[in-house]
């Protein structure tokens, strides 16, 4: 079982920066795909960014250029550092494991989502 717990999340003015957090924890020994996600209200749960072991990154094409996906091995957690923040980005923000084989999402597993809110 893996256990995720997202941190960092805030209130920020437009122009600001912050870094979202995720630590994981338990048999993480297989997850090979780190991924965060944005959710707004009344709308669909979005990709962000993804990292994957090999250091391979891909990003949203609102987000390029202003946030960068991270990871520290030795502690177990994955980063996105958010600059240039704007009011869109406001949303609740979810970390995501995946454990794939040839393409195959074998298992997965969330955090509990942390806000992000944008405004002036």
């Amino acid at each position: 079982q893996v256990q995720l717990v997202e941190s960092g999340g805030g209130l920020v003015q437009p122009g600001g920066s912050l870094r979202l957090s995720c630590a994981a924890s338990g048999i993480i020994f297989s997850i090979n795909y780190m991924s965060w996600y944005l959710q707004a209200p009344g709308k669909e749960r979005a990709l962000v960014a993804t990292i994957g072991r090999d250091g391979s990154t891909n990003y949203a094409a609102s987000v390029k250029g202003r946030f960068t996906i991270s990871r520290d091995n030795a502690k177990n957690t994955v980063y996105l550092q958010m600059n240039s923040l704007k009011p869109e980005d406001t949303a609740v923000y979810y970390c995501r494991a995946e454990y794939r084989r040839a393409g195959i999402v074998i298992k997965d597993y969330w955090g509990q989502g942390t806000q992000v809110t944008v405004s002036s």
